[in-house]
């Protein structure tokens, strides 16, 4: 007579097979969820950097989302300053010495590596051990047109904190 079916041995050694490769990838899984959710924030200061050349070089100034035309990802509030998606609040942190037209002049921006602030994008959930509430900034200030070719000197900057430059590895480079 012949027995169909599992020894108790195979089926053991299965379920220390899944529990293996469950140990493994559940990490990795989760650590590429968080780095997907993160990816937004590059392609949104890339956008916001290209905009503010392009107005720099056609005006002379650096100018605040309205009139640079940038548009941050999600839903925008109604002052226009902002936007919010599911895991980041996109904020306009550009301070016009101009007012009435919501621009600052080249020359008038700061010299110094901190630059002043321009964009800035805060986690509103946190992304592996990268805290809410940690900021990706993009800071403003004058460059050197004749050595790199812009007007503007950008100063992007991961959040200070455990784990938030991993998500972003390459964010620093923006405007560079």
């Amino acid at each position: 007579m012949k027995k169909q079916g599992f020894t108790l041995i195979e089926l053991m050694v299965v379920i220390v097979i899944m529990g293996i490769l469950a140990a493994v990838a559940v990490p990795k899984l989760f650590g590429m969820i968080a780095k997907s959710k993160a990816s937004e924030v590059g392609p949104a200061a890339g956008t916001y950097v290209k905009l503010q050349d392009a107005y720099a070089a056609e005006t002379g100034a650096a100018g605040a989302w309205s009139e640079i035309g940038y548009i941050a990802p999600g839903t925008k509030a109604s002052d226009g300053k902002s936007s919010k998606t599911t895991v980041f609040q996109y904020s306009d942190q550009f301070a016009p010495k101009d007012n009435t037209k919501h621009t600052t002049m080249v020359g008038e921006l700061s010299t110094t590596e901190v630059g002043e602030a321009g964009w800035a994008a805060e986690a509103l959930t946190a992304l592996n051990d990268c805290a809410v509430k940690s900021e990706w900034t993009v800071k403003l200030a004058k460059g050197d047109a004749s050595a790199s070719g812009s007007m503007v000197k950008y100063v992007a900057k991961n959040p200070t904190g455990t784990g938030c430059a991993s998500l972003t590895a390459n964010f620093e480079n923006i405007g560079k």
